[in-house]
């Protein structure tokens, strides 16, 4: 019994275990079935196939839509990697429609961050190599459509969720501590991102679904931002692929090469905008596959990045991964900006003459780009620039190819703006080597820098360069010389007094070569001696800093810095050498004068290059300051006067006075110079000063033992000179007691040419001295012509001839007398004038200057003058005269020669009495006369007429020369001097050339006889008063000239 229940159970169960076996279909059933049913949803890691081609779907359109179902528990923002092994659907048409069916995957929903539900757009194509989309969502559905299922329209995938942060290209290393590392997305935008404060490796920009293939009928923008200029997108090893293949069949559909330009991609393209929005310049669109070869680099601290696709496209193209960073290259430039890079960069902008940068171009430029820095000084000042790093590459980022040389340059001008005429260096990317740190200078107060491309570049220019500039102040005191570095020279026609410095270019103490050469600056000092007769230099101060070789000691021999002044000529004049000494602080006092004796005087400045730059550039204070003055004009005389036994010096010069307006102030300097062993009496024949003051005239006496005043006199103690000491041979004696140097004394007067003007006269006379003989008496048999008279007491003695003269030529005996001409008082010891040295009296009217004789010889005098005048008066009348006699001259001759032979020939041709009849034929006998009867018989009247004219010219151009001949080579720029002088604005210190040759006032000497029968000289000043109207004659007659003689000339050109 039991057994049979056992055996009816075993039955069962094998019946229920071969049912269920029968009823389980196996997996390939189950794959089948599954083909069969398209609009589901899948789970994550299911293969996913197209349905199979079946009776009733073959050649019938289909529609199939896969909604991935996350597995439970997974977290809401994991992503799905979609793997698409094959697919082949429909075709590509203009990359905007999909012709037969299309692909389309939606990534995210309306409960997700991001979304492309709106536009998706789609797929079509064939791809047999595996493709990847990697969604931005947890979210994905794709969407397969055919118009006509066949076996040739098919589709399989796989899908496998990951969580966002394992997706390394995608996020990174670190990502937890970069949350924005791919930007902030903007609320209801599937691919806007904004991306701020970016650093190194803290902003990838990339493209939706990267590193997968992106999706279709996209529009995404970037706002991208650095802190600091010049923000910069670069990719590093990342491939960039944007519609690099419309397909994959790589004969059918090539690779295309990375291009840049909306001609090079229509469909998909990344677009960069210099700005932070689309209104911004444009620098480039991209596309194609490759390694992306330029890092864009933006003029400020923005870039906007749109990246679209196409509606419709292959499922290829794996988009793009930038970073953002900022290259170190910016600088605040001190100066004003004008667009892009166009600088002005003036020395008002530098603080304390400090030096200003600027940078070579950093970020991008279109092709054609011209950036300029104009770099402009105060007047009077210099500019320098130089490189302290210069680095010429190839061009690595070009916009625009070009093959050929200087696709890039850099040029500097010494202008103002770019003149191809001053260009002072120009560096090409080609061929040219950088100088690193030379200075190129400009010589005015401007100077221009031009940097060119012909290519453009998105990353900058490939001659970097990092430039310094400064300033430097160029201004001279003087005239420079041309072709020198520092040469400057000071004339008197300029400016009377001034003063100068050392260089306030410090420039210059940066000495060239190896080992560097001294700096030498020569200053000269010139005058005319027709303006005035010396040069005084004043060296205020000397600052020399301390020397690393050679002795002051050795001023003149030795390489120290130092001070040469002298006095250039054959003579070889010694002159004063001042440098920095042992014992002293580098400032030399007090100040040391010196007095040319001649027209010229030469400072020179010496550094020692060695050092120069470290002690000397650019250090403000002045190495030396001197003050100059020109002194002794036309109305002080001579201004050395010779040795010998007796002379005067009388003030002013009468002969200056009529051609030399008098100044306002003036310095005179007299070097008289004394025979060896001879004493000096100076005594005062007259003298006025125009007020009691000493600022109004001031006359002194100089020795060589001293640089102070022997003697002062001024109108507050003009009495100093009834009692005039006799200065002695040893007083007198030169310095350096060089034989050759005679012994002198410098006189100098220093006052106002006021109306009350000062005037005087000084008579001096050499004394010798009798030598005494053993007993001590004096030597009597020395008297000889040299010491022909001795004076009273023991002054010395004169020379005969000195005798009697009219002149007071010994010193009184008597303190109490005054020594002058007008003096009548008895001294106690005869002198060289007095009675008994004479042998006769004074006559009865003992006031008389020159006695009864001497006013006879006046009168003769003033009858002199006048026939003088007479005579200058009948010389200008036969000068005209003979002008207007040579001007007839060519007249007459052709009056000779012509005889009235066209006056003849032109009879009757328009009288009112004649008829019209006969003038018509007498004119064709006229043509016919000349044209065809007597051609070429004429040919001596022709020569003669141009003879005559000839003779005009030749007229104008002789008479030019003869007055130039007689007014002493004067006349031939008299009419141009006039003008020059009247155009002068400082004309008070110039010599008017119509007085100068036309004098209005000159000195007249009369000679006299005294009471004793000797000669004496008087001077008066005589007015010539024709010469006012004779200096304007001559200056019409001189531009008559002038224009007769360019009349002639083009009338000569002319026949």
């Amino acid at each position: 019994m039991t057994a049979t229940v056992l055996s009816r159970n075993w039955g069962w169960g094998l019946f229920v275990l071969v049912f269920l076996v029968l009823a389980t279909p196996s997996p390939a059933a189950v794959r089948r079935a599954d083909r069969g049913h398209c609009n589901k949803t899948v789970e994550v890691y299911e293969d996913v196939s197209s349905p199979a081609v079946t009776a009733a779907n073959m050649g019938k359109p289909l529609s199939c839509w896969y909604r991935f179902r996350p597995f439970r528990g997974a977290p809401r923002d994991w992503i799905l990697r979609v793997r698409f092994k094959k697919f082949k659907v429909g075709i590509l048409e203009n990359a905007t429609t999909c012709s037969g069916g299309y692909l389309q995957i939606i990534d995210g929903n309306t409960k997700t961050q991001v979304s492309n539900r709106k536009d998706p757009g789609v797929y079509c194509g064939e791809s047999e190599q595996p493709q990847t989309f990697i969604s931005e969502t947890s979210f994905v559905r794709v969407i397969f459509h055919a118009e006509n299922f066949t076996d040739q329209t098919y589709f399989s995938f796989d899908s496998r969720a990951e969580q966002p942060l394992d997706v390394y290209l995608r996020y990174g290393q670190h990502p937890e501590l970069y949350p924005n590392r791919r930007g902030e997305i903007v609320p209801g935008s599937y691919c806007e991102r904004i991306f701020k404060d970016c650093r190194l490796q803290t902003c990838y920009v990339q493209s939706p679904a990267f590193p997968g293939i992106y999706p279709r009928a996209l529009h995404c923008k970037y706002r991208l931002n650095t802190r600091l200029p010049f923000i910069k997108l670069y990719i590093e090893n990342e491939e960039f692929n944007i519609d690099g293949q419309r397909c994959e069949n790589i004969m059918t559909c090539p690779m295309r090469p990375i291009s840049s330009g909306s001609e090079h991609c229509p469909y998909d393209y990344i677009r960069v905008f210099d700005g932070k929005d689309e209104n911004s310049p444009v620098i480039g669109t991209f596309c194609g596959m490759g390694k992306f070869p330029y890092s864009i680099i933006g003029t400020s601290e923005d870039l906007y990045v749109e990246f679209v696709s196409s509606p419709a496209g292959p499922l290829l193209n794996t988009g793009f991964h930038f970073n953002v960073g900022n290259w170190p290259g910016h600088v605040e430039t001190a100066g004003v900006k004008n667009g892009s890079c166009d600088w002005l960069l003036n020395s008002e902008s530098l603080v304390n003459g400090n030096e200003g940068i600027f940078l070579s171009v950093a970020h991008w430029y279109p092709p054609h780009t011209s950036c300029t820095y104009l770099l402009r000084g105060r007047p009077g000042e210099i500019a320098r620039l130089y490189f302290p790093s210069f680095r010429v590459n190839r061009i690595e980022s070009p916009i625009k190819p070009y093959d050929g040389d200087c696709g890039e340059s850099l040029t500097l001008y010494d202008a103002d703006w770019p003149d191809d005429a001053r260009i002072i260096k120009t560096f090409c990317d080609t061929f040219s080597k950088p100088m690193e740190k030379h200075d190129f200078v400009s010589t005015s107060n401007a100077l221009f820098v031009r940097f060119e491309s012909k290519t453009g570049s998105y990353s900058g220019s490939s001659l970097y360069y990092w430039a310094h500039y400064d300033f430097f102040n160029a201004t001279r005191f003087g005239e420079p010389v041309p072709g020198t570095e520092c040469d400057e020279k000071f004339t008197s026609w300029r400016a009377r007094t001034g003063r100068l410095r050392s260089p306030l270019n410090t420039l210059i103490y940066k000495r060239p070569g190896n080992p560097p050469v001294d700096l030498s600056c020569t200053y000269t000092f010139l005058t005319d001696k027709r303006l005035y007769a010396r040069v005084i230099l004043t060296i205020e101060s000397v600052s020399f800093k301390e020397r690393s070789s050679g002795r002051c000691g050795h001023c003149w021999d030795s390489r120290v810095d130092r001070l040469i002044i002298r006095e250039p000529g054959p003579d070889g004049v010694k002159g004063t050498c001042m440098c920095r000494r042992d014992d002293d602080d580098g400032a030399t006092t007090p100040p040391i004068r010196v007095v040319s004796r001649g027209e010229r005087l030469d400072l020179k400045f010496l550094i020692d290059g060695v050092r120069a730059a470290a002690n000397y550039f650019k250090q403000s204070s002045p190495i030396f300051e001197a003050n100059y003055e020109f002194a002794h004009s036309p109305l002080c005389g001579p201004a050395i006067l010779p040795a010998t036994t007796d002379g005067e010096i009388e003030f002013p010069h009468y002969e200056a006075l009529g051609y030399v307006a008098p100044p306002r102030s003036i310095k005179c300097i007299w070097e008289l110079r004394v025979n060896h062993e001879r004493d000096l009496w100076l005594h005062f024949d007259k003298i006025k000063f125009a007020s009691r003051s000493c600022e109004d005239g001031k006359l002194e006496i100089f020795l060589p033992i001293s640089s102070d005043p022997f003697l002062g006199i001024c109108g507050e103690n003009v009495s100093y000179v009834r009692e005039m000491p006799i200065i002695s041979a040893s007083q007198i004696l030169p310095n350096d007691r060089d034989d050759t140097e005679y012994p002198n004394v410098v006189i100098q007067f220093t006052g106002t040419m006021a109306p009350a003007r000062a005037a005087f006269k000084i008579a001096w006379t050499e004394l010798y001295h009798l030598p005494r003989d053993g007993s001590g008496g004096l030597n009597t048999q020395k008297l000889d012509e040299e010491c022909g008279f001795r004076c009273p007491g023991d002054a010395g003695c004169i020379p005969a001839r000195l005798v009697c003269n009219g002149v007071v030529n010994c010193p009184s005996s008597s303190s109490t007398l005054v020594v002058t001409p007008f003096n009548n008082n008895t001294r106690p010891e005869p002198d060289d004038e007095s009675i008994e040295s004479c042998a006769g009296p004074l006559g009865s009217n003992g006031g008389s200057v020159v006695g009864p004789a001497g006013w006879a010889g006046a009168g003769l005098g003033a009858g002199l003058a006048i026939l003088l005048a007479i005579a200058c008066l009948i010389a200008v009348c036969f000068i005209l005269g003979l002008q207007a006699i040579l001007f007839y001259v060519p007249r007459a001759l052709w009056g000779i020669w012509e005889r009235d032979t066209v006056a003849l020939l032109a009879r009757d041709l328009s009288s009112s009495f004649v008829r019209d009849v006969w003038t018509e034929d007498r004119k064709r006998q006229l043509v016919d006369y000349f044209i065809e009867g007597d051609l070429r018989t004429h040919n001596f009247y022709a020569l003669r007429f141009v003879l005559c004219e000839f003779l005009n010219f030749l007229n104008a151009i002789g008479q030019l020369y003869l007055l130039d001949l007689i007014f002493e080579g004067e006349f031939g720029r008299y009419g141009a001097a006039v003008i020059a002088f009247i155009k002068e604005k400082q004309s008070s210190d110039k010599i008017d050339p119509m007085t100068r040759l036309f004098p209005k006032v000159t000195k007249c000497t009369m000679h006299t006889f005294g009471s004793a029968g000797s000669t004496q000289i008087h001077d008066a000043l005589c007015v010539l008063s024709l010469n006012v109207m004779n200096e304007k004659v001559f200056f019409f007659l001189w531009f008559w000239l002038v224009f007769l003689a360019i009349a002639g000339f083009f009338a000569l050109l002319y026949r």
